[in-house]
């Protein structure tokens, strides 16, 4: 693929125009579009390619055959590369982060993972940080404040019920860094720790439950709006006990995260969730562990250790072994699922990997979709939907073919 150059006055910031690719837009897939990157931030995009050189000022790279879409957004992620959120350790950490960036995600929530109060708050310290360096969206605490019941991987002897005093501790912690909290509500203190994270503006996400529907919809009206990798770590959906599943899926407050691996959830189960909630309601996140883009052996969870043979990670030893522990997941691998065995079109994947996270978060002024005036993060891909190009704030992170 050809790269070329046009004229461009030395005053001007660098401008890069990506020419020629399908570009995901928010009103759908253009063909043959273009997209102009200057400052780090989307100049503006056209729905039609003109001739690459003709009236075109900055550098040209022809992306002819390839899928341009927005960054990935990770609102659950544990760690990868052999790094993991919870060591508390800052290169650690950003080993994690560098190697979801490579598979296409662009911004990332750091989850921890179950333990003591004073070592969550020991990692919230290390990960706040970052997050105001720029390098996290934010913090997710997945425990402790969950289910022995629905415990998956984490350690059951660290499990305590949500008294709001220590989901305070935690928030405090995090110095104004905490995105997300799950809570099982059926908990002692957990409507009331729900209300207090909807209060301080915090996602207050429903998951590792055993709530009952009626139990789960009171927890609703309190204030949850997330469902926490809906299906796993809770009970089934039962045709006389509904359960958690069909209060989350049925009301339009809530958004539902979905692990697309095709371990965690069958494709059916995922089609079902995704007609069910509409596409603006589902997020799909990895739940990745340290293991992430690494190969299979075993490798440390929080306070436990986990074995991953064929990508698939489970606990190894303890009262839990045998759970699964998370996943070996990257969003770009998602992404290609979505659209290549789960029957979903380009559209509605780019609004669960992008677009449907970052309004969650409160990130969607400058990621979450090609639009003109937010930071350049993007995602190109080939015609089997494999990453062959990685942007984040102008800058190549993975340089496709010709740029």
């Amino acid at each position: 693929m050809a790269q070329q150059q046009s004229a461009q006055r030395p005053s001007d910031p660098p401008r890069t125009i990506l020419a020629g690719a399908r570009i995901a837009r928010p009103s759908g897939v253009v063909e043959r579009g273009r997209i102009a990157v200057e400052g780090g931030r989307i100049g503006d995009v056209h729905s039609r390619d003109l001739d690459l050189a003709e009236g075109v000022a900055g550098s040209v790279v022809d992306l002819s055959g390839h899928l341009i879409v927005p960054g990935f957004v990770d609102m659950h992620v544990h760690g990868g590369g052999g790094g993991s959120f919870s060591s508390a350790d800052p290169e650690e950490c950003m080993t994690a982060v560098e190697t979801h960036r490579r598979h296409g995600t662009t911004s990332m929530v750091a989850s921890t993972v179950t333990g003591e109060l004073t070592d969550l708050a020991r990692q919230a310290a290390v990960l706040a940080e970052l997050v105001q360096q720029g390098e996290l969206a934010g913090i997710h605490f997945e425990g402790p404040f969950i289910s022995p019941h629905r415990c998956g991987a984490h350690q059951p002897e660290l499990l305590r019920d949500p008294d709001p005093a220590d989901v305070r501790k935690l928030l405090d912690a995090a110095h104004g860094t905490a995105s997300m909290m799950t809570v099982a509500p059926e908990l002692p203190g957990g409507l009331e720790s729900v209300r207090l994270l909807a209060d301080a503006g915090v996602i207050a996400a429903i998951g590792h439950t055993d709530s009952s529907y009626d139990a789960t919809r009171e927890a609703i009206d309190a204030g949850a709006t997330v469902a926490t990798h809906l299906f796993n770590a809770m009970p089934a959906l039962g045709h006389r006990a509904p359960g958690p599943v069909a209060a989350l899926l049925e009301d339009e407050r809530i958004t539902v995260e979905l692990i697309n691996d095709g371990t965690h959830l069958h494709p059916a189960v995922l089609q079902l969730a995704v007609r069910e909630a509409g596409d603006g309601r589902v997020a799909f996140i990895t739940d990745a562990m340290g293991a992430a883009g690494m190969n299979d052996g075993r490798y440390p969870l929080g306070p436990m250790q986990v074995e991953v043979r064929d990508g698939v990670a489970r606990i190894s030893e303890g009262p839990t072994a045998g759970s699964i522990a998370g996943s070996t997941l990257t969003l770009d691998r998602a992404f290609q699922r979505a659209v290549t065995v789960d029957g979903l079109t380009v559209d509605q994947a780019v609004q669960a990997l992008s677009a449907t996270p970052a309004r969650l978060l409160g990130i969607d002024d400058r990621a979450g979709a090609l639009q003109t005036g937010k930071v350049a993060d993007l995602v190109v891909l080939d015609a089997a939907y494999d990453v062959v190009g990685v942007m984040r704030r102008g800058e190549w992170l993975v340089r496709p073919p010709g740029a």
